[in-house]
């Protein structure tokens, strides 16, 4: 790994960049589209020290690869933090904002310690000493300069949490220690107090919440998930940002969506804020504590609200139509969000009207609306987004991109992927399909037990739709999608053989046992809870819901890329898969790249778009 503590500022880097790409692919006038999307600079939403508002981290594609940049905005100066071959997102800054802290892993595998630099610049250093490396869960960072929690999981142990004191020849103490999935919420204003959430009661997609001292006893406890008919999930959204204040502001699932409520740990009072808002609902805190920022998420679009909490009154925030990825409050005020919308790229905004950062250099092309259809399917109607080339009629070739995780949904964003297919002609249909997130708690719970199966009747339904819609020729149907999405493209191939034409599946599970046995613990914790148990307590369950089951059905041609360190669908069950296509001669080609679950450089995810986009056109008939 090489260290760029010293690098150039932003602007001179993106030049050089820029001069770089043109050496290798020409001049950007000569380049596609769709290319230009993944080159072109973007950011994140910046974070700030909560102490040192002027001093802020953001993560930047600019030299061709996703790392974290310092940047000053009293001076204005950028730098670049991090330098790492496969990239670096995963960072924060220290309150009084001395510190960026950022994750160094291997070559993608998630499984490393984290690090620190000075914000000026400097030699980069183990931020706690005398904890060995794991898998991250959680990180808080107190006021103090000293104080800090740190999250971690490991097959070996599950989860533990440690407090350790910056500075001190005292070893880190283990605070919280489980075999099931848990992770860091929050440290208190003054340094007090800590919020966890945790699985104990073995359902990985509901926490429970605690709080507990420095010494690792328990001030307070919450659980939504015992006693009820169904079990509800908590979540920590941060402690007030006040010295001795006790309130934590939670998302709990009472009304069947997630929505905020402010819970005093010291007396136990829960104040509901019951807004009147459809779909789901996040805050943060405002900093000064008087108010909470609200993202409201709805239908695949998202907006911003105010609510005071001294009058109760919920004030919209403008922002365009879209989707809000992210948003801040700063101190004087006004909010800075992410947004984009399938037509326009993302940009950082301000509620004062001010672009706050604007990459320099090439620009990124925009692309087509999204359309938003509704389609009756067997647990409801199905929200679907599509994009069709600009004038084009169908019946057109038609690619159903499937999201991953399974608890995710696809919006009105914008996405250099499916942009890529509708400028070489395609319709993109992308379905929120059972288990996905913003429609509900129980479209989200629906997820279980015939776990892969139930999602692609719902993707059955919509494609039904697309045909006799006139959108899509039924003889030119690609299933496509990554991670999850690339998990129900191999098991949609093999148990729907006669509905597509062609597979395309980005680091996907397709062998669950072994997948299971192969992954990291906490998504251990989450098979665990979508099947059942393990392989060997329900191994017909598994059986019905992998792959490897059906491959031996499957028609279409397939293509699948997978990273050699990825930790989450690991390559040994990969390559099980594809030995039984090698087995049977069916038509397959796979790529393996040297990363994780997936590549943050931009060469490599292009060169991804581009064998896929070169497959469908080699394979997919006429």
């Amino acid at each position: 790994m090489t260290e760029s503590n010293g690098a150039a500022p932003l602007d001179e880097r993106d030049e050089q960049d820029q001069r770089d790409v043109g050496d290798r692919q020409g001049t950007a006038g000569e380049m596609p589209d769709w290319e230009k999307r993944f080159r072109a600079p973007r950011v994140s939403l910046p974070e700030w020290a909560q102490d040192a508002p002027d001093r802020s981290l953001f993560v930047s594609n600019a030299t061709g690869t996703y790392e974290l940049y310092a940047w000053d905005r009293a001076s204005g100066e950028q730098r670049q933090a991090t330098d790492r071959p496969n990239g670096t997102t995963d960072g924060t800054l220290s309150p009084d904002g001395a510190w960026i802290w950022w994750f160094d892993d291997k070559d993608g595998d998630e499984f490393g310690v984290w690090r620190r630099q000075p914000f000026a610049g400097g030699p980069d250093e183990v931020a706690v000493p005398g904890l060995e490396p794991s898998y991250p869960a959680g990180l808080a960072l107190g006021r103090d300069g000293r104080t800090v929690v740190v999250g971690r999981s490991t097959d070996e142990d599950g989860t533990t949490i440690h407090l350790a004191r910056l500075g001190s020849d005292e070893p880190p103490v283990e605070i919280y220690r489980h075999r099931e999935s848990a992770g860091v919420g929050d440290l208190s204003h003054d340094g007090t107090l800590i919020a966890i959430e945790h699985t104990e009661h073995g359902d990985a997609m509901h926490s429970a919440l605690r709080v507990l001292r420095p010494d690792g006893t328990a001030v307070a406890e919450l659980d939504d998930t015992k006693g009820g008919a169904v079990e509800l999930g908590l979540e920590v959204l941060g402690f007030a940002p006040v010295d001795g204040d006790t309130r934590l502001l939670i998302g709990h699932q009472r009304r069947g969506r997630w929505e905020p409520l402010v819970w005093d740990v010291a007396t136990g009072e829960e104040t509901d804020l019951a807004l009147d808002l459809p779909g789901d609902v996040s805050a943060e805190w405002y900093p000064d504590g008087s108010g909470l920022l609200v993202a409201h998420s709805f239908e695949a679009r998202s907006e911003l609200f105010r609510y005071d909490l001294a009058s109760g009154e919920l004030t919209r925030i403008p922002t365009p139509p879209g989707t809000v990825s992210g948003a801040t409050a700063r101190p004087d005020g006004s909010v800075e969000y992410l947004w984009s919308s399938a037509a326009e790229p993302s940009a950082v905004r301000s509620t004062d009207g001010r672009v706050v950062l604007d990459p320099p250099g090439m620009k990124c092309p925009g692309s087509v609306p999204v359309e938003d259809v509704w389609v009756e399917g067997p647990g409801g109607r199905i929200h679907a987004l599509v994009q069709r080339p600009a004038g084009a009629t169908g019946p057109l070739p038609t690619g159903f991109d499937i999201h991953g995780g399974p608890t995710w949904h696809d919006s009105d964003s914008f996405a250099a992927g499916p942009a890529a297919w509708v400028d070489h002609g395609y319709a993109v249909v992308r379905v929120n399909y059972r288990g996905s997130t913003g429609y509900g708690r129980a479209w989200t719970d629906a997820l279980k037990h015939r776990v892969g199966l139930i999602e692609l009747e719902d993707i059955a339904a919509v494609r039904e739709w697309a045909i006799a819609s006139g959108l899509a020729d039924p003889e030119r149907l690609i299933l496509t999608g990554g991670s999850w999405g690339g998990y129900l493209t191999l098991l949609g191939l093999g148990t729907q053989p006669e509905a597509w034409a062609l597979g395309i599946a980005a680091v996907p599970v397709a062998d669950y046992v072994t997948a299971y046995h192969d992954e990291m613990e906490a998504l251990k914790a989450m098979d665990r809870t979508l099947l059942g148990g393990t392989p060997e307590e329900v191994p017909e369950r598994f059986a019905a819901s992998s792959p490897l089951t059906y491959v031996d059905q499957v028609k279409a041609p397939v293509y699948i890329s997978a990273g050699v360190n990825d930790p989450r669908c690991p390559i040994r069950q990969i390559e099980n898969y594809v030995k039984r296509l090698e087995a049977r001669g069916a038509v397959h080609e796979v790529y393996r790249y040297d990363a994780g679950h997936g590549s943050l450089v931009v060469d490599e995810r292009i060169k991804q778009v581009r064998l896929e986009l070169d497959f469908a056109a080699r394979h997919l008939p006429g």
